[in-house]
């Protein structure tokens, strides 16, 4: 069993109410991609009556969360994804979803510790400290050798303090136009903070942080660490993802009449002959809709918007196509001969290595993973690289990926690897300084033509998996509410900092500066 939210703080946003009554007719609805974003809109939707299409152009649900079989060497049957993730407790509405296939959430299983550690030797963690900001800060700070008190003379507490006034859109125009460096050098932390605790947080957004909007970071901070009293803490999912997330969830849209269709490409979007909507498959078949959730990747949605001359309107068709992706990412997963060091933790965040991200144990957590493991006596190792360079040499970076494990968990230098496999990505949202402002929101100039995903403009302290899960329900209260249906809450954590009094404090600096 999972934790439950605990930050008396967190916010619960009420939909808008109905526009006039409900239809005479079910309405008829067509979702565009099946991973978070997608399927939070068509739950939300179908659960109010609306006959819901979800068309996913992979074999499997999930997004960027799916996951596919394979065989290994040794003839045992295995699943591979796209690796790692953390399913934070203030993922509500990520959570929330989840809770529609078990209420219990039975899927995920809670990790004891969230520890980092530097090629240097520094090393942080996350578990037992206060839930409540600003004190699990100062405990953080307190027993960290990133904080020297020798050190935290210099840092520049004005600038500092904005990362206690995190308000959103606000924080967006006051520090959107700088990246996450310059904004660190202008707070002045200290070194091995900065090195450990900031890489790897701002590296989890799949960029440099030279990439990395300022505002971005600052609202990251806010979201797991500063605003909410959630704490940095995690589950992670106890099974493959399909088995563990996505088919309990396909059950739960078809029994609500929903229809999920995989291998499903989309083409082009027109106008429909007896609907508003015609969606256009790559198979020839065309299916008509009322209202269109476009939830593709980034990089998908360029491409189907200039396929589609007549969706909403040329200036958003452009905008569509402009939406920038993140450099690629590197995930290998590695079945070794022999176990890793029992005293290995499920999860490592890693700093200060040439592109070595994060380590995970698959079977500290995963049953698929622990099988494998305890049948062979063996380790299934997974590695994360983030924000290669574009054109790298994928063997070289799995080559070179290996060599860092070997330095960060030396025990694996004599190991056998007994079968591997790579994915290497690059569709994941990329938030430059000073892109804000050109970031798609959920609505269109078409007011039954919708946008959902991770790299929708959402004014909500939300980001990753949260934000894509927040960004399918905002779609579809949208369109809810135009047909005079009851939309579904939204909660969040707490959207501004917790502290009047530092909040203050950062203002009066903004206005002194």
């Amino acid at each position: 069993m999972t934790a439950e939210g605990r930050d008396p703080r967190a916010e619960t946003i009420q939909p808008a109410a109905p526009q006039g009554p409900p239809p005479a007719r079910a309405p008829h609805a067509v979702v565009v991609g099946g991973g978070i974003a997608g399927l939070s809109a068509a739950t939300a939707l179908a659960e109010r009556g609306v006959r819901t299409v979800v068309l996913e152009r992979t074999a499997g649900l999930g997004g960027r969360l799916r996951g596919h079989p394979t065989m290994l060497a040794d003839g045992s049957a295995a699943t591979m994804s796209r690796g790692f993730h953390a399913f934070f407790r203030q993922y509500y509405n990520l959570r929330a979803l989840l809770r529609r296939a078990d209420p219990g959430l039975g899927m995920l299983t809670p990790l004891p510790d969230y520890p980092l550690a530097h090629a240097r030797g520094q090393a942080d963690r996350f578990a037992g400290l206060p839930g409540t900001p600003p004190w699990n800060a100062l405990a953080f700070a307190w027993r960290s050798r990133g904080f020297p008190l020798s050190a935290t003379a210099a840092v520049n507490v004005p600038a500092a303090l904005q990362l206690l006034d995190v308000d959103v859109p606000g924080v967006y125009r006051r520090l959107d136009h700088l990246d996450a460096v310059r904004f660190l050098d202008l707070v002045r932390f200290p070194p091995g903070a900065r090195h450990l605790a900031f890489e790897v947080f701002s590296r989890s957004f799949f960029a440099d942080p030279r990439s990395l909007s300022a505002a971005e970071l600052a609202v990251m901070f806010h979201i797991y660490f500063l605003g909410s009293a959630e704490g940095l803490l995690f589950d992670v999912p106890n099974a493959p993802f399909p088995r563990a997330l996505w088919d309990p969830l396909a059950t739960h849209l078809e029994k609500n009449g929903a229809e999920v269709r995989t291998g499903r490409p989309v083409t082009a979007i027109g106008s429909g002959a007896r609907r508003r909507f015609a969606v256009h498959g790559a198979d020839g078949a065309v299916e008509e809709a009322d209202a269109v959730v476009l939830a593709t990747d980034p990089g998908s949605l360029g491409p189907l918007a200039d396929a589609s001359p007549g969706l909403a309107t040329p200036a958003w068709r452009a905008g569509a196509g402009r939406v920038p992706t993140a450099p690629p990412f590197l995930v290998s997963r590695l079945w070794l001969d022999r176990p890793v060091r029992s005293d290995r933790p499920a999860f490592l965040g890693t700093g200060g290595h040439p592109t070595l991200d994060n380590v995970s144990v698959l079977e500290r957590y995963e049953d698929e993973a622990a099988a494998w493991a305890r049948r062979t006596g063996g380790s299934v190792v997974e590695l994360h690289a983030y924000a290669l360079r574009d054109g790298c040499d994928p063997a070289a970076e799995q080559e070179r990926l290996i060599r860092q494990l070997h330095g960060v968990y030396p025990e694996t230098r004599g190991a056998r690897i007994v079968d591997q496999r790579h994915e290497l990505h690059a569709d994941c949202p990329l938030f430059p300084p000073g892109g804000f402002g050109a970031r798609l929101p959920v609505r269109t100039p078409d007011p039954w033509l919708v946008v959902a995903g991770d790299h929708v403009r959402v004014d909500l302290p939300v980001a990753l998996m949260e934000r894509a899960a927040t960004s399918g329900l905002l779609a579809a209260n949208r369109l809810l509410g135009q047909w005079g249906l009851p939309g579904h809450a939204v909660r969040t954590v707490p959207r501004r900092g917790r502290v009047p009094f530092l909040r203050a404090l950062a203002r009066a600096a903004r206005r002194a500066g």
